[in-house]
């Protein structure tokens, strides 16, 4: 098995490493964030309180808290299954998102998406979906709408390795290219596409040359820096915003968990995992920035620990006690 630390570390250093303790502190409350709720939404699935499909996002927390830094309000979100740390990058209100995860009625989709399929238009949040790669053309399609309707927006369009072989997102590159659309593609490569390393699944390992064929610049980057995620996001961003078409940005990021919650991942080694942990922590990188500038101590980054584990335990509390849906629900929200 392939040296994934090594894979998560050897990204080009491409941060302008520019930034304040506001920003810095914000960052860090966003991601940390996003790992309590993980690991909460974890122990709701143990105890039988969330069903289905379920997976988290646990060691990628500075990918789209990076590129949510990048944008601004108008523009879009769209990704995968492994979404949850995409909604609450959005603002979207943990309550709703973990209420959705239950199948309660106080859910984002009403308690009928569950995990894979929430949205929000006012966050302009597009999902949330199941199908490996579908959301790609869709968030094309996002962008295409920018530019039919000269807005100035841009879409962010997520997708991991493993769908980066799908064939329709060669068909979205392709027109994204052709029409030069507002389109950021954010290749969210955690190093495993469901149990197979990206070494056994893929003949071009280097994701972000994938749009060479088409003419779309591409860019590799340690996704486990939130100041290099959004530094390359503003630079694509930019880019798009400019008329000047789509980028590739491939996130050299990692997933402590599974796939997902019935994963016990056996494909990998405990010390693979723990390499990572220890030296390639999002959060803990960003902890160390914080102290190193004495823009906070100790005592300052617990007590933002302590507001987050409350957001997020009221958050459980909300999905528990929201009731859930009526039978009838089943025949709303259709096409027939």
């Amino acid at each position: 098995m392939a040296n994934s630390s090594r894979k998560t570390s050897s990204a080009k250093a491409q941060t302008s490493g520019k930034t304040n303790k506001a920003e810095m502190l914000d960052y860090y409350q966003q991601m940390l964030l996003i790992r309590r709720f993980e690991e909460k939404a974890g122990q709701l699935y143990g105890m039988g309180l969330i069903a289905g499909f379920c997976h988290l996002y646990i060691g990628q927390e500075a990918v789209v808290t990076g590129m949510k830094a990048a944008i601004i309000d108008g523009d879009q979100m769209i990704t995968g299954y492994r979404d949850h740390g995409h909604m609450l990058a959005l603002g979207m209100d943990a309550a709703g998102v973990m209420a959705e995860l239950t199948g309660r009625v106080g859910g984002y989709s009403g308690g009928k998406g569950g995990s894979m399929h929430m949205f929000s238009v006012e966050k302009n949040f597009y999902g949330g979906h199941g199908i490996v790669g579908a959301q790609v053309p869709l968030g094309t399609g996002l962008a295409f709408a920018d530019q039919y309707k000269e807005n100035g927006n841009v879409s962010l369009t997520f997708f991991g390795d493993g769908a980066a072989n799908q064939g329709q997102v060669y068909e979205s590159f392709n027109m994204a290219k052709l029409w030069d659309l507002p389109v950021v593609f954010v290749i969210e490569n955690n190093q495993y596409a469901m149990g197979t390393s990206i070494e056994r699944s893929s003949s071009e390992t280097h994701l972000y040359k994938r749009g060479a064929s088409f003419g779309i610049p591409g860019e590799e980057v340690d996704g486990m820096d939130v100041l290099a995620v959004r530094d390359a996001g503003l630079r694509a961003v930019k880019r798009a915003r400019d008329g000047k078409g789509p980028t590739i940005l491939e996130m050299k990021t990692y997933r402590y968990r599974g796939h997902s919650m019935s994963d016990p991942a056996k494909y990998r080694t405990r010390e693979e995992v723990n390499e990572v942990r220890q030296h390639h922590d999002p959060i803990d990188h960003a902890k160390a920035r914080i102290l190193d500038e004495k823009w906070a101590d100790e005592a300052d980054l617990k007590a933002i620990d302590k507001e987050v584990r409350a957001i997020v335990a009221a958050a459980a509390d909300f999905a528990q006690d929201s009731p859930q849906p009526d039978p009838s629900a089943l025949l709303t929200d259709i096409l027939a």
